[in-house]
């Protein structure tokens, strides 16, 4: 990348009013020196006044418009003069051209304002076709890019759907315009890297023995439950490579999170399998905690006394009733206690 270009903005420029103004006098005083020169048969004069109204348009295109938040990057003969910035009615070098070869790109982002569109109604077929015109202005308004879900694998080899909403704005009109060849793809780019290597390090649920910060100890990062964390990663990633493009990262979200669709079936039954081990642990653990209880009730009032073999079929009985998926039916005994 060429790291001379330094970006210069244009000031003293805005006197648009004024030259157009001027412009539009002097045509008025060229058609009454016109008919001065034919009627008193000045030849200077007359050819003065004919070559101001065939020439005098050219300062026209000198004349340029911008709305807040707008810059417009500016060549003479190929060589960069300046950037205009700020809303206002400018006027330059009419023969300075914009220069902005991301101006037709669109990516689906928003406050992307690279396209006017003009209504054209043919008379004799009745129809309406629409007409794009590319301006070459550039939005230094912070715009988001939405880019399309992507299937990367975690760190255990998990393949899983991503997608990420990255919020940037242009903060070098210059680098963004001659340091890349289109800023809005290479952004783009960069952004479907940077998830890939951010996303690579981690496993997509909370796992033993993953090391996902680089400081050779396990933790428990994860993409689910450190969604935050891998944002600010990704974003760290992509600034890095975005800044020789004169571009600023202002945030960026993961706004899609999932498995792949080929193993999201047996990713959900190992999911649903843990939920039940959990529940059926922690029913085991309140059970055990009734029947120690139960024990120490009927012990203490003296209710009944019961030897190991009663007590041993006494938990037994109660364990099968309170972990038990149905209703127990109870048996009355109607005989003796042994």
């Amino acid at each position: 990348m060429n790291e001379n270009i330094v970006e210069k903005e244009l000031k003293g420029n805005k006197i648009g009013g004024f030259m157009l103004f001027l412009i539009i006098l002097l045509y008025f005083l060229s058609i009454i020196g016109l008919m001065t020169g034919a009627f008193m048969e000045i030849d200077l004069l007359l050819f003065v006044c004919i070559l101001w109204m065939c020439f005098g348009w050219i300062l026209f295109l000198g004349l340029k418009i911008l709305k807040p938040n707008e810059a417009l990057v500016l060549t003479l003969f190929g060589k960069y003069v300046g950037t205009l910035k700020g809303d206002g009615f400018f006027f330059v070098n009419p023969f300075c051209t914009a220069f902005n070869p991301a101006a037709s790109t669109k990516l689906g982002q928003s406050g992307d304002v690279s396209v006017k569109k003009e209504s054209i109604v043919t008379s004799s077929q009745g129809s309406q076709t629409t007409l794009e015109l590319n301006s070459k202005k550039i939005s230094l308004k912070v715009m988001t890019l939405s880019n399309s879900k992507q299937k990367v694998n975690d760190v255990l080899g998990n393949p899983v759907e991503v997608a990420v909403a990255v919020m940037w704005k242009v903060n070098d009109t210059a680098k963004a315009v001659f340091n890349v060849d289109n800023f809005k793809e290479y952004l783009s780019l960069q952004c479907d890297t940077a998830v890939r290597n951010v996303v690579k390090i981690y496993p997509y649920d909370v796992t033993d023995n993953v090391d996902t910060t680089g400081d050779g100890e396990a933790d428990d990062g994860s993409l689910r439950g450190s969604t935050e964390l891998v944002a600010g990663r990704i974003k760290e990633e992509i600034q890095s490579k975005v800044a020789d493009a004169g571009l600023e990262i202002v945030d960026a979200r993961i706004t899609y999170l999932a498995y792949a669709p080929e193993i999201a079936a047996a990713m959900l039954q190992r999911q649903q399998a843990a939920a039940v081990v959990d529940a059926r642990k922690l029913i085991v653990d309140g059970a055990v905690g009734m029947v120690e209880l139960a024990l120490e009730r009927l012990n203490e009032k003296k209710t009944v006394e019961l030897d190991e073999e009663r007590k041993a079929a006494m938990v037994s009985n109660l364990l099968v009733v309170l972990c038990g998926n149905h209703d127990a039916q109870p048996i009355v005994n109607s005989g003796s206690l042994y």
